[in-house]
């Protein structure tokens, strides 16, 4: 076996998680690399098995390389398709692999793998990738229901030249973490709102706050990855997610997030947790109903102060865990700290992660720092202690 050391880990999520990496004989073998070195990244311990067919598209060696394990491609003694496993993930996963599962045959230590995991429970995520023809075809419709009917994840991605593409690497190990990890007790409804807010002040011009939403991505994503059903609320936003998360809803305008937050309040799941992480354009006007003409040494705009969305939404999330932000700017840290505590005694919030816009993207610096009502300070040093506080405070409040 040749080992890669090249892989640098990206988080902890699948840390002493026993996977099954199983790779069946689609053209899409070719990405089973990649997506081996991603699950590395997450920590995940790996066994890999490869079908006949998949041999013709890509080595074991090759593979074995990327995972940095032996990878099995026949029967073998140690029957390790009978092991236990926190996963099962089938990427590629051919027709002709899901027909023989979903019928119970097993002539592969592939197959006797997915009955074994069905038999116990066992999380099972099945990644399809054919020409759109074959997955658009009513036998495949039938076996993707008996799938689900069975308890078992199908994920899909959308028609990319007429063929239904494996998803990214990042995406499938984002949606196995998920998977995996809502085993896990305590798994909430988290409610998110990210992102800056954007208002119009005639019929071509807007003001709007400067927030990218990369900090609520990020905190999104990993609640994500550690079994939480997230739903983000997401406003104006130059920043990207890193995958494709399930339940994003946009409301760019402050009127149109607020809306888009009381429906999520009143709707199902109704949310455990609500992160006030968005920046909230506190202070606009009543736009023109058409284009200020050019030319004018002066506009005088008279800004009034909007809705406070963390107050608004008070009352309609009696019960849930409410995390607030504070961003200050030119002001001490004892400053930052009272405002913050100011905010938890004024909103009744659990806890405020409070931030000096001059140190966010200061690597010598405090990333923020997390207020809680007792008067407790937490020092928060960069984005990914801050993404396990605030998951680390989901089953303390």
């Amino acid at each position: 076996m040749t080992k890669d050391t090249g892989v640098i880990p990206k988080g902890t999520t699948l840390q002493g998680r026993n996977i099954l990496f199983a790779v069946t004989g689609g053209i899409a073998a070719v990405e089973s690399i990649r997506l081996a070195r991603e699950l590395r990244r997450h920590g995940a311990d790996l066994t890999i098995m490869m079908s006949k067919e998949a041999e013709k598209i890509i080595t074991p060696l090759a593979l074995s390389w990327a995972s940095g394990t032996e990878v099995l491609t026949d029967w073998d003694h140690t029957m390790v398709q009978l092991d236990d496993y926190d996963s099962v993930l089938i990427a590629p996963a051919t027709r002709n692999t899901i027909s023989k599962h979903v019928h119970g045959i097993m002539d592969s230590p592939i197959l006797m793998a997915l009955t074994a995991a069905r038999g116990n429970g066992t999380p099972i995520l099945f990644v399809p990738s054919m020409h759109s023809d074959l997955f658009d075809d009513r036998v495949t419709a039938d076996l993707l229901e008996a799938l689900d009917t069975e308890g078992s994840s199908v994920m899909a991605d959308e028609v990319v030249e007429g063929r239904r593409k494996q998803p990214d690497p990042v995406s499938i190990v984002a949606n196995l973490c998920n998977l995996v990890n809502a085993q896990l007790p305590n798994r909430k409804v988290v409610a998110i709102t990210l992102g800056a807010n954007r208002a119009p002040i005639d019929a071509v011009r807007a003001i709007q706050n400067a927030s990218s939403g990369s900090t609520g991505w990020s905190i999104a994503e990993h609640l994500h990855r550690m079994g939480h059903h997230v739903i983000c609320i997401a406003g104006k936003t130059s920043a990207d997610p890193g995958f494709s998360l399930p339940d994003v809803r946009r409301g760019g305008s402050p009127d149109e997030m607020l809306s888009v937050s009381k429906t999520v309040a009143l709707g199902q799941p109704k949310p455990d947790v609500w992160i006030h992480s968005a920046a909230v354009l506190d202070y606009y006007t009543e736009p023109l109903t058409e284009k200020k003409a050019s030319g004018a040494d002066f506009w005088k705009l008279t800004l009034s102060p909007g809705p406070k969305h963390i107050s608004e939404l008070k009352p309609l999330v009696d019960g849930a865990i409410r995390i607030g932000f504070k961003l200050e700017s030119g002001v001490s840290e004892d400053v930052l700290i009272q405002r913050a505590k100011d905010q938890i005694e004024t909103y009744e919030v659990d806890a405020v992660v409070a931030n000096l816009k001059e140190e966010v993207h200061d690597p010598k610096s405090l990333r923020s720092r997390i207020v809680y009502p007792d008067g407790t300070v937490e020092d928060i040093h960069d984005d990914a202690g801050l993404c396990q506080a605030i998951e680390s405070l989901l089953h303390t409040s």
